[in-house]
Order: C-alpha cells, then sequence, then structure tokens
C-alpha cells in the first residue's frame, strides 16, 4: 500500500511524541527511559528546518492519522565541515509494524537527502536493537562504530551502534 509522505507540521506534533513515547514504553528502542511531552519536544521540532533537516510523517490518507516519521538531525550544529551529514532517526506506531512503513519512509529520506545537500546519513541505536539492525542494514547502512556499555538502564546496561551509509 502506497502511503503519503509529508512534511511535519507543528499540529503533528502530538501525534510525533506519542509514537515515540511508544518506542520509550517498549524499553529497547530509544535510550529515554521516560515518556516526553509536547513541551519537551518543541525545541526539537523547532531545530528541523523542512530546506535541511525535515521531519517526514507518514499516514495511510493524507487526512489520516500519523502512523510513523523519520527526521534529519543536523550533527554537530554549526561546524561546517559536517553539514553535509544527518543523523536518521524513525518510528513507526506499533499498531502500523511489519506493514512496510518505515521501508517506505526510510526509502523517501534517502531520495530526498541529496536535495537537502546531505551526503552521509546514521543512526545511533541500541546495541540490542536487533529490528534496527536488520532493518538498517537492509536499507543499506552498515555499522560504522559501537560504543560499548554506555547506556545504564534500571536492570541493564548497554551500547550504542553508529550505523551509517553514503546517499
Amino acid at each position: 500500500m502506497t502511503m503519503q509522505i509529508r512534511i511535519a507540521r507543528p499540529t503533528d506534533l502530538e501525534q510525533i511524541v506519542s509514537i515515540y513515547n511508544q518506542a520509550v514504553a517498549e524499553g529497547n528502542c530509544t535510550a529515554d527511559t521516560e515518556a516526553l511531552t509536547v513541551a519537551d519536544r518543541r525545541e526539537w521540532f523547532a531545530e528541523h528546518s523542512p530546506e535541511k533537516y525535515p521531519i517526514y510523517v507518514i499516514a495511510e490518507e493524507a487526512t489520516a492519522p500519523i502512523i510513523g516519521w523519520c527526521s534529519l538531525s543536523a550533527h554537530r550544529k554549526g561546524r561546517m565541515a559536517l553539514a553535509n551529514v544527518a543523523e536518521i532517526s524513525y518510528y513507526v506506531n506499533k499498531n502500523h509494524r511489519e506493514k512496510g512503513v518505515g521501508r517506505q519512509l526510510m526509502r523517501h529520506a534517502l531520495e530526498k537527502a541529496p536535495t537537502l545537500g546531505l551526503h552521509n546519513l546514521f543512526a545511533i541505536l541500541l546495541d540490542t536493537n536487533k529490528i534496527s539492525v536488520d532493518f538498517l542494514e537492509k536499507n543499506g547502512f552498515s555499522r560504522w562504530g559501537h560504543l560499548p556499555d554506555i547506556a545504564e538502564f534500571p536492570n541493564r546496561v548497554c551500547g550504542q551502534y553508529i550505523y551509517g551509509r553514503k546517499v
């Protein structure tokens, strides 16, 4: 099924945060350990200009609720030699996973990245997140680094992988 992908609007922030908080609750998708509020994410949202570092949202129809999102974020903002690099993050509503939503978002971001002046994308993920490792590798990303045992959760410690690719 082909979905509708567009640039996020401020009115989408509540749904973006809701989807993110599903990942927080699952405990293996992000290093955040507590749910965020819309107020917590307003500054983050404002830092994503559609011209350089967009947030893409996906829905089954133009007026339907958002079922996933993907952001391209500045890496070491202000350092001009790194202006061609962005961190990619992606989250899909738990009721819409395994249906190609993430694949369509990723394909869209990879196609748009060069038009934004981006040549390199990377993702930072928990090293215990096998689903994201497999997803990134299927989309042409490879492991660029590993930060062992740096994420301290209440009942476990894990590392973070850095996966990247040229675009």
